[in-house]
């Protein structure tokens, strides 16, 4: 979830050179890539970058969709949460792809402009929470443990309520968001037109309600929806589980009709290097479920990054790579994209995203 490069050692991974090349089999259309910087905003970052790839797929569009609205709105509402769980929930930047729907859902969306530019209320040129994630989780887990009513402004100057009111302790939270992240707007102006968050995300004719989360693990039932135990998944939202095979199925299906594909996982290690992960060896198709599941769970498969999938390609070799947009600026991978081979995605995917329009009714059944 954050911008920070995890080194695990897999004996059986390999990276190529940057020179290798790729020959594009499919590739649908993506917005640019933009940076997360110093901010643990993946899974906003590559979810709006997924709507605004189901924009031009449905409309031919280009947007620009505010990360720093998502991540205001979303981060009160997992303080929320946090409260009325007495302090019994995760709190943090992390996130889901589902969460960006359901934002968009409540609030609505605006779009980048509407808002500060990330970073400019700390002084830098992109998102920068070094200051602001302590200041938060402070705040927040203060009112969860509910085991005090007062306290002194603390460092940043931002007092604490008084009394534990839901309005109470919401405004503070609040304040902590909008000094850091920016507020976020209640009307603003786009091509010439007046709109609210609500009116704005009504005009991108996208149902947010037609998106579905597909996983594959074995200690649940397949063809079964449960919710992932993963620490960023506190919205507790369900994902389908299929098996692995039935699941790169439906993601090479959707791309080759035209879909882009969000995709939750793991990235430990130093693949970013150059923008190339695969497996020194292929792996063996028949163990890959049960490498998947031994290494969740021990810990070895984690759910740390979000990313968004929008085409194939091959290697000079022959061997299936998956072309994905990241969002860690242009500066790492390959301007920005990775290639990942078909087995680093398979041991390494916790969900993908996407609309159901691209998943075949029969495939998720047995």
């Amino acid at each position: 979830m954050k911008k920070t490069f995890l080194f695990i050692s897999l004996t059986f991974l390999g990276f190529v050179a940057n020179a290798q090349t790729f020959t594009t089999i499919k590739s649908n259309p993506i917005t640019s890539v933009k940076d997360q910087n110093q901010s643990g905003t993946c899974w906003d970052y590559a979810t709006l970058g997924f709507v605004e790839s189901e924009i031009l797929r449905k409309s031919g569009k280009t947007y620009d969709l505010c990360e720093m609205f998502v991540a205001n709105k979303d981060y009160m509402d997992c303080a929320t949460h946090h409260v009325r769980m007495h302090g019994y929930s995760q709190i943090c930047e992390g996130g889901a792809a589902d969460d960006v729907f359901e934002v968009i859902k409540k609030y609505g969306i605006c779009p980048e402009n509407a808002m500060p530019a990330p970073g400019s209320l700390v002084g830098d040129t992109l998102a920068n929470f070094n200051e602001f994630r302590d200041v938060y989780k402070e705040v927040v887990k203060y009112y969860g443990t509910g085991t005090n009513h007062t306290k002194p402004a603390d460092a940043s100057g931002l007092a604490y309520e008084g009394v534990r009111t839901i309005k109470g302790w919401q405004d503070s939270v609040q304040n902590v968001l909008d000094k850091y992240i920016g507020k976020c707007p209640q009307t603003f102006e786009y091509e010439g037109k007046t709109y609210t968050p609500q009116s704005f995300a009504a005009t991108l004719d996208i149902d947010w309600d037609n998106y579905i989360s597909l996983t594959s693990f074995t200690h649940h039932p397949f063809y079964e929806n449960f919710v992932i135990e993963a620490m960023y998944k506190w919205r507790l939202k369900p994902s389908f589980n299929l098996p692995i095979d039935r699941l790169m199925t439906i993601l090479d299906q959707a791309i080759e009709n035209g879909f882009c594909v969000a995709w939750g996982g793991d990235v430990s290690g130093d693949f970013y290097t150059n923008g190339i992960a695969k497996y020194k060896s292929k792996l063996d198709p028949e163990k890959i479920q049960q490498i998947r599941q031994t290494q969740w769970d021990n810990w070895q498969f984690t759910y740390d990054h979000v990313m968004l999938i929008y085409g194939i390609a091959k290697d000079s070799d022959g061997q299936k790579y998956y072309m994905v947009k990241n969002s860690w600026g242009t500066q790492y991978g390959r301007k920005g994209i990775w290639y990942m081979s078909e087995d680093y995605i398979k041991l390494n995917t916790t969900y993908i995203y996407l609309c159901k329009d691209a998943v075949k009714k029969k495939m998720l059944k047995p």
